[in-house]
């Protein structure tokens, strides 16, 4: 059979004359539907997965010769109406066949300001960064959500990507000794969801000391992420700024040094020099400076053993200099004497607590310093002096974040040795679960897995204080007494919201999810409420539903709330849960209503004067339910482990109670308590950098060791835990320095040694 035959068949003889011309109406209507498809294609109206099915549009000149030739029965007027309809009905098979789909285009853009907030761009620059993204944000297109990102060495979200921008003031801590541009924008990228668009506005100074840029790029690149970079720039004529302070690598005590301090600037002035010794103004004088290095020749006497810090400023006219911070340069010596004991006591706390502890290390020979908690050093080199840093029975809420830094690196850096001494306002009872004290003990507060331990629930209302960046203190205070509590506790917190009113900005949620939380209530708008019965009626709701066996609220507000009303107040009290209520700047004396609710309930009532002390308050407040964790029951402590802390005791007195902790798996148990299933550690010790800490839970006062007071041992035992733990003082002859030079770090070793290697 020829192609000819082939061909007849397919389209067979016309029973009528068919011309030529009206070829051009089956072409006509197959390029016609062609066409308006791929017009909804290309215009994103709807897109077809199987655009083979289009090649049945070959079928278009077959329908129309049967009906045009005379084949299908019909003529005139009807043979166009039925050819019209199979057209129709064909163009449905063959869209039907090619699957389209209705798409739906999103044009909103996820927009993420990354604003350089390292120690090279100052403040006021960062201030203008800030202010740039705020005033972009509020311009915006309604649908497009506007998110925050700070960063430094690190990188933190301030605000996640959203329709409003509720920035008030930095809330996330990053560390600005450095700028990693990269962490920036990886930590960007990941806020911009894959289905919508996003674009990144990177401000900085370009000053990158780490990071992976160019990995970071090519995921960009990738994504189809543009990023939009604002530059920092600085043109300076006139600078001054410290660079190092020199200090004699060998002194003794009562002789006079000399310190040389380098001053560099970029143009000749004049200005004061000033150097400072722990603080106190030493020496000042009038100097003229050269463009490039200037050394000056600073008098210093030693006059007894302990740690020096010298500090040499130069002050100069506003205009002579642009950055006043590089203006300063510390340097510090530590002239060694006999080591001695740092023991840090509350000073509002019971002085027994202390006192029996002291006089047996004295009579140890060995030297002890009392110190309150609010006198402690926020400066680890401050601490060089003390052999060994004791926590008698303080709570974590008279201790500032710099001063357990201090007390951490003093361990971790400088070898001290830190023992904890257990009481009502130690270990977890006293708050210290997520803090870097905890970091450094052999124990930890989260005994989540001591069955005899109840849950705990936390309800936090929050109402707008009308102070200085009040909401951005409530947030942050609220994070602190969340860290406060076990992982096993559950935690919710109430705002008024404009739009939705009294509202959970989360319900009851374990603790342990710490980091989804602080993001919640940073991101919180919090609003005026009209009424305290609407938010308490929403947390008795709530601490209802709780099988929490300890409840508890704390209210922050200004007093104008209407009051609730008395029958709501009896269910509290009939469901056995206490509130606190804290009155922040009220309006006139609108403070009744909070002092009846806290009256009424069990619970206790703050009226602080400085915002200040806010922290405090409520990291107190979460405590209320750790006490939980104090186990008022005599027994004797049960050897687990041998150590030299007890040489010469092969037994001692009952205790009549400890603190619950869990131990951690590098540490030594040298003492259990009485539980016989899951023992709690009495004594622990362990390694921690380059020096070593104890964890006593149970105390060495006449509260739970009456018994050990008259005990013979008791000095050996307490002189010797010290010593275990204390830095062991050795000779040294090499003597290390570091400084810069431009932009380089300088690092010298000396090495006074006779017949050293070096």
């Amino acid at each position: 059979m020829s192609i000819r035959d082939i061909i007849q068949r397919i389209f067979p003889p016309p029973r009528k004359p068919v011309s030529r011309a009206a070829w051009w109406f089956p072409i006509a209507s197959m390029l016609l539907f062609l066409s308006i498809c791929f017009a909804l294609d290309i215009t994103n109206k709807l897109i077809f997965t199987r655009p083979n099915a289009f090649w049945l549009t070959l079928f278009y000149p077959w329908v129309w010769w049967m009906i045009a030739a005379g084949h299908a029965g019909v003529s005139g007027a009807r043979a166009k109406w039925v050819y019209g309809l199979r057209w129709l009905l064909l163009c449905i098979i063959i869209a039907a066949l090619a699957q389209p789909r209705s798409v739906r285009s999103d044009k909103s853009m996820s927009v993420i300001f990354a604003v350089d907030t390292s120690a090279s761009v100052s403040p006021n620059m960062q201030k203008e960064a800030i202010t740039f993204a705020v005033q972009t944000a509020n311009t915006k297109p309604q649908k497009d959500n506007v998110g925050l990102v700070f960063f430094g060495r690190d990188a933190a979200v301030e605000l996640p990507p959203m329709q409003s921008f509720p920035f008030e003031a930095i809330n996330v801590q990053v560390n600005n000794d450095g700028t990693n541009i990269a962490s920036s924008l990886s930590l960007s990228s990941a806020l911009i969801p894959d289905n919508k668009l996003g674009r990144i506005v990177l401000v900085t100074d370009g000053t990158e000391t780490e990071g992976n840029l160019d990995r970071v790029l090519d995921e960009l690149a990738a994504r189809k992420i543009p990023v939009d970079v604002l530059p920092i720039s600085y043109d300076h004529d006139k600078e001054v700024w410290v660079e190092r302070l020199d200090l004699p690598r060998f002194v003794r005590s009562g002789e006079t040094y000399e310190a040389a301090a380098i001053v560099s600037s970029l143009s000749p002035g004049k200005g004061k020099l000033v150097l400072k010794e722990n603080g106190n103004v030493i020496y000042e004088d009038q100097v003229n400076f050269q463009a490039g290095k200037n050394r000056y020749t600073l008098p210093i006497t030693l006059r007894e053993d302990g740690y020096y810090e010298y500090e040499a400023i130069i002050e100069t006219a506003k205009e002579d200099d642009q950055h006043a911070r590089n203006n300063r340069a510390i340097s510090y010596l530590f002239l060694q004497g006999k080591g001695s004991v740092l023991m840090v006591t509350d000073l509002e706390g019971d002085r027994r607590d202390w006192q029996a502890m002291r006089e047996a290390l004295q009579l140890a020979q060995r030297q002890v310093r009392v110190m309150s908690a609010y006198e402690l050093p926020d400066n680890p080199l401050a601490l060089l002096p003390y052999d060994c840093i004791v926590l008698a029975n303080v709570p974590a809420d008279q201790l500032s974040l710099p001063q357990m830094q201090a007390m951490r690196d003093a361990v971790f850096h400088q070898g001290s040795g830190f023992l904890m001494v257990g009481g009502d306002q130690s270990f977890g009872p006293g708050g210290y679960h997520h803090t870097l004290v905890e970091e450094i003990l052999p124990v930890t507060m989260d005994v989540q897995n001591k069955k005899i331990l109840p849950k705990s629930a936390l309800a936090i209302t929050l109402h707008t204080c009308e102070f200085p960046q009040g909401n951005t203190w409530a947030k942050r205070i609220t994070k602190q007494a969340i860290q406060v509590l076990g992982s096993q506790d559950d935690v919710g917190v109430l705002v008024f919201d404009w739009q939705g009113g009294d509202e959970w900005l989360f319900p009851f949620t374990p603790a342990s999810q710490y980091n989804q939380l602080a993001m919640k209530i940073n991101s919180a708008q919090i609003g005026d409420m009209p009424s305290f019965a609407t938010s308490m009626r929403l947390a008795l709701n709530g601490f209802k539903q709780n099988d929490a066996a300890e409840r508890h609220m704390i209210i922050i507000s200004d007093g104008d709330p209407q009051p609730p009303p008395p029958a709501l107040l009896q269910e509290f009290v009939n469901n056995k849960i206490t509130v606190s209520t804290v009155a922040v700047f009220p309006h006139g004396t609108q403070t009744q209503t909070m002092q009846a609710i806290a009256n009424v309930t069990g619970g206790r009532y703050y009226f602080p004067q400085d915002p200040n002390i806010l922290p405090s308050i409520f990291i107190k407040e979460a405590k209320t339910l750790r006490r939980s964790m104090i186990q008022n029951k005599v027994f004797s402590p049960i050897i687990d482990f041998p150590s030299p802390i007890l040489k010469g005791i092969d037994g001692m007195p009952d205790l009549k109670g400890y603190v619950l902790t869990t131990p951690k798996p590098r540490s030594t148990t040298i003492l259990e308590g009485p539980e016989q299933r899951e023992p709690d550690p009495v004594l622990a010790t362990w390694r921690y950098g380059i020096g070593k800490t104890a964890a006593f839970t149970s105390d060495l006062s006449p509260n739970w060791a009456a018994n050990w007071m008259g005990w013979t041992h008791y000095q050996a035992f307490v002189s010797q835990l010290v010593k275990d733990v204390a830095r062991v003082s050795t000779s040294n002859n090499m003597h290390m320095q570091a400084f810069t030079s431009g932009n380089t770090g300088i690092i010298t070793a000396e090495d006074f040694e006779i017949d050293s290697p070096l």
